[in-house]
């Protein structure tokens, strides 16, 4: 071997070590992203009832604290998938059909959705169950599945909630964050007829999109190339990828009327989001901006403004 070629094959050698390290780096990058967006984080009941009482205006706390007096709050189960997963419900004040499930989001739990079943409970007289969402709560499983997966829950759990009080209900699904993105991920479905409309509040585009605002957001990265091992990783454990969980192609697909919601100083789920998944939804459908809401809050921030919106919505709907 000539000298040229020793020191082309030393280059050689560099750059695949190089490259070698790189791939090492982005691979274990990727997995540490997976781990801190997906793990499963439970906090202790206390600590949901705090987010509770954060996100809730003062109209809603005599309804709530009522609940533990009255009893009216249960707890049931179900084994779903072949896993034991958890729900709260509240039966009406008098005998309905009107039903409503209500969607919590990332990391929170059943207990965080009682405020909005102030408005379909105490104020409309609603049936409402609280799913526990896979891996959070009282449900089994030990990551997130970002309303993907927990789109086929959810269904299932609005069967249940429509066998419970009676069958051939008339229901609203209504999610908050991760849980406004399951309950658009639910609406691109076949559907049963008993499903009348949906809330969506402050949900996400897609996992993608979410991800790689985040990404950007609290560690200044770009998408390439964590972004993409990571979603590869994801799909070779749970089966789906960071694109396929997709809200906007779900609701591109829904026939069945939708109202959404978003504040326009949400930089958690960027306010801009809301924009292209209005666009993406057929007809019938209506847009709410929050003035002056982050990230989950509009009900506290406007609670008479968001219960119009919603009792008119639904209202048109479920008579």
């Amino acid at each position: 071997m000539t000298a040229k070629q020793k020191h082309t094959a030393r280059k050689i050698a560099v750059a695949a070590t190089a490259a070698t390290a790189v791939a090492a780096a982005a691979v274990s990058g990727s997995a540490y992203l997976l781990h801190y967006a997906l793990a499963s984080e439970r906090k202790t009941q206390q600590q949901y009832v705090k987010h509770l009482v954060k996100h809730s205006p003062r109209e809603a706390l005599p309804w709530l604290a009522g609940l533990r007096d009255s009893h009216a709050l249960r707890d049931t189960t179900a084994l779903i998938g072949g896993r034991r997963m958890h729900a709260l419900y509240i039966a009406a004040p008098k005998p309905t059909r009107h039903t409503a499930v209500l969607v919590h989001g990332y990391k929170d739990c059943s207990i965080s959705m009682l405020h909005i079943a102030y408005i379909y409970n105490g104020l409309m007289g609603f049936n409402v169950l609280l799913p526990d969402l896979y891996g959070h709560g009282r449900s089994e499983g030990g990551h997130i599945n970002m309303g993907w997966l927990d789109r086929l829950d959810v269904m299932r759990w609005m069967d249940i909630a429509n066998r419970m009080w009676g069958g051939d209900t008339q229901m609203v699904v209504h999610g908050i964050s991760m849980g406004a993105a399951t309950t658009m991920c639910v609406s691109g479905e076949r559907l049963p007829a008993y499903v009348k409309c949906f809330v969506e509040d402050c949900g996400y585009t897609s996992v993608w999109d979410e991800f790689a605002h985040q990404l950007h957001d609290q560690f200044g990265l770009p998408a390439f190339p964590l972004l993409y091992t990571a979603s590869a990783i994801n799909r070779m454990r749970y089966g789906w990828s960071f694109a396929d969980a997709s809200p906007l192609k779900q609701v591109a697909k829904c026939r069945l009327p939708m109202l959404l919601i978003h504040g326009d100083k949400d930089n958690f789920v960027p306010s801009s989001m809301v924009y292209p998944l209005y666009a993406a939804k057929p007809q019938p459908k209506e847009l709410y901006i929050a003035h002056g809401t982050r990230h989950a809050r509009a009900f506290r921030d406007h609670p008479a403004e968001y219960i119009r919106r919603v009792r008119e919505f639904v209202g048109r709907y479920i008579k």
